[in-house]
């Protein structure tokens, strides 16, 4: 049957037949390593390059999206908590004309995709309602590529312009988001989701713009800035900022004196968030300048005294000496008015200025002993701009520090550092030995390759009287057992037959393990024996 096998698997079976059952082991071991090895390369050769379909999903189009590929048998992969949809590379363009076409995503026909469904006929009313929901549905898709938001709504009040009337009413929107379970919006984001609104939309102010969450707490309550929400934005947030970087500031100046870890610094900071606008008039005079207002009136009689009387002029006025008179009547009156300089002048105040600050710095006794507290409260006044005016205050103490919290987690440390180190050790250890033991079978199996190779390399004739040879040793030892087994009595063996034996094993020991040896000895018998 053997012979009808190729002559390399039959070579095959042939080596693998002469190895030793460790050796057999060790190669089947490593041929079953391979098999596995190559099985998983080849899935991961195989498995499509992936790229992304949709991105920043909603859960509703998420879930279409999936089981419109699913119906279709195409692979797909989800990422980013399911609002991002992979497919492979090669089918991303024909998969979105596909679901295009499907009217997915959701939010396909939002935004001013809408406006390319009007025709000739639609009214003003709907021109204007149409052209609100998109910049709704524009703004919500902006909205939804902020980090940390999956959802958006958002609804506008545009009130229609009237040209006769004296006021018009506000623009205000209100948006709604819902965000990661995991992962709220910050301060920051709620104040760019109201400025991002405000700028988009004309003629709306980011105080009339209002964030809600899904959760239903109010994100922004319509006055252009984020609700504080445990110092993460707002006024909270600025003051922690303007303490920590005063507390860093005078920390490291302590250190420096005292050394690091023997000085603690805390600081409380009332700082004035409100908005003030200051406007003033001021008016400016020249001494060189007349008055403001003149007024000036002159009248001016002038006869020679022949004149006879006089008579009422046209309003009731005496003419002097007549209509024949010779005097002569002057009346003048001059009205000036003179500028003055006036200078308006309008300031706003910028919130955060400091209104009180208290400053409490405390030194590690066993060590600040030398130091002088009231430098050190000196230096900090100065460096913490200390106003006693407005109440600030500086105290300055010195106490005995616990160190044993300190100690016992140094101590934790060192010890976890060890165990890391231990572990690495063993673990490098482990790596060595195994790669001992690797390079222990690979040496054994490359020593009985070699040998079975040696062996191949002796002539018929050698192999032949080797067989004999390992034959007639096998017949000598079976004789041997059978003239012990008739004797009577057992009898220990003599120092000859443990010569022989002696002898048996370090030939068959011989041919094992130096067949070089025993064939080039096997020559200079038969070379003899010729």
């Amino acid at each position: 049957m053997t012979d009808r096998l190729p002559a390399p698997v039959r070579r095959l079976g042939t080596t693998f037949g002469s190895f030793t059952p460790g050796q057999k082991v060790v190669t089947v071991v490593a041929v079953i390593a391979l098999v596995i090895g190559g099985y998983f390369f080849a899935t991961w050769a195989a498995k499509p390059s992936y790229a992304i379909l949709f991105n920043n999903l909603s859960t509703k189009d998420a879930s279409a999206i999936v089981e419109s590929l699913q119906k279709t048998g195409t692979s797909y992969e989800l990422a980013n908590d399911g609002s991002t949809v992979l497919v492979p590379r090669d089918q991303v363009n024909s998969l979105r004309l596909q679901l295009s076409s499907e009217g997915l995503p959701g939010d396909a026909d939002s935004g001013y995709a809408l406006l390319d469904q009007q025709g000739i006929t639609t009214s003003d009313f709907l021109q204007h309602a149409n052209y609100q929901r998109a910049l709704e549905g524009e703004l919500s898709n902006t909205i939804k590529s902020i980090d940390g938001v999956e959802a958006a709504t958002v609804h506008l009040v545009m009130p229609q312009k009237d040209v006769f009337a004296d006021s018009q009413d506000k623009t205000t929107a209100s948006v709604l988001v819902q965000t990661s379970p995991n992962k709220p919006l910050s301060g920051q984001q709620v104040t760019a989701v109201v400025n991002l609104v405000a700028s988009s939309v004309e003629g709306l102010d980011p105080t009339q713009v209002t964030v809600a969450g899904s959760d239903g707490k109010v994100l922004s309550a319509g006055n252009g800035a984020a609700v504080a929400t445990g110092g993460d934005s707002g006024a909270a947030a600025q003051t922690t900022s303007f303490q920590n970087r005063l507390n860093t500031s005078l920390q490291n100046m302590l250190d420096s004196v005292v050394g690091p870890g023997h000085a603690v610094v805390t600081s409380t900071a009332e700082l004035d968030f409100d908005q003030t606008e200051t406007t003033s008039k001021t008016y400016t005079s020249d001494p060189s300048v007349a008055a403001l207002s003149e007024s000036i009136s002159r009248e001016a009689y002038n006869s020679d005294g022949s004149g006879t009387g006089g008579v009422l002029g046209p309003d009731n006025i005496q003419v002097p000496n007549g209509a024949n008179g010779t005097g002569q009547y002057e009346n003048s009156n001059t009205v000036r008015n003179n500028a003055v300089n006036e200078v308006t002048e309008t300031r706003r105040s910028a919130p955060g200025a400091v209104q009180r600050l208290s400053v409490s710095v405390l030194l590690d006794s066993t060590v600040a002993a030398a130091v002088d507290p009231a430098q050190v409260q000196q230096l900090v006044s100065a460096a913490a701009g200390i106003d006693a005016t407005r109440g600030d205050t500086v105290a300055v103490a010195a106490m005995p520090f616990d160190t044993s919290a300190a100690q016992q987690a140094q101590q934790s440390l060192a010890q976890a550092t060890a165990a890391e180190q231990s572990a690495k050790q063993m673990s490098l250890i482990k790596t060595a030995a195994l790669a001992l033991v690797v390079l222990i079978l690979m040496f054994l199996a490359w020593r009985a390759s070699r040998r079975a190779k040696k062996r191949k390399t002796l002539t018929p004739a050698e192999l032949a009287h080797l067989e004999k040879m390992q034959a007639a040793l096998e017949q000598q030892r079976l004789a041997e057992l059978n003239e012990g087994i008739p004797s009577p009595a057992i009898e220990g063996p003599t120092a000859d037959d443990l010569a022989r034996e002696d002898r048996q094993r370090e030939i068959e020991q011989m041919v094992e393990e130096q067949p070089e040896e025993v064939a080039a000895l096997l020559r200079g018998w038969l070379a003899a024996s010729r």
